[in-house]
């Protein structure tokens, strides 16, 4: 998790500077797919996040914070997403997602064509469901 805070940015703009039109079109599908979803507007968290819903954190060595519960980026190599992975059930599902790549805390999708949209929509829904997160330092 980060420092990482909602912003008065418009979704709309940036979603519409995304670069190449492949990838803006890719995250306009994601934008909608996630908002009906979580049935929540989405919000700018820092300069490149997409995120939905608030999540607040406390890890083991009793720093805390909020950040959003379902958070994605279009960055111009890959589809990213946040949240998808941090509980048992979600982790279990990845599998079953397509081709991804996983980071510590996120899923890397180098095209949303290669990846399974009722098992994101799945993913999505845990992720937005889950409560407070208590992680481990």
């Amino acid at each position: 998790m980060s420092a990482t805070v909602p912003t008065d940015v418009p979704v709309e703009a940036f979603v519409a500077a995304v670069k190449p039109e492949r990838r803006r079109l890719e995250a306009e599908r994601v934008v909608a797919l996630i908002t009906e979803v979580t049935g929540v507007e989405p919000a700018m968290w820092g300069p490149s996040i997409i995120g939905w819903g608030s999540l607040h954190y406390r890890y083991a060595s009793g720093r805390e914070g909020d950040t959003m519960a379902v958070g994605f980026s279009p960055r111009k190599a890959q589809l990213v997403f946040y949240g998808l992975k941090d509980t048992p059930e979600g982790a279990g599902l990845l599998p079953a997602l397509g081709e991804i790549t996983e980071g510590k805390g996120c899923v890397y999708v180098r095209r949303l064509d290669l990846v399974d949209l009722e098992v994101l929509e799945d993913l999505v829904e845990i992720a937005f469901a889950r409560g407070d997160l208590d992680a481990s330092a």
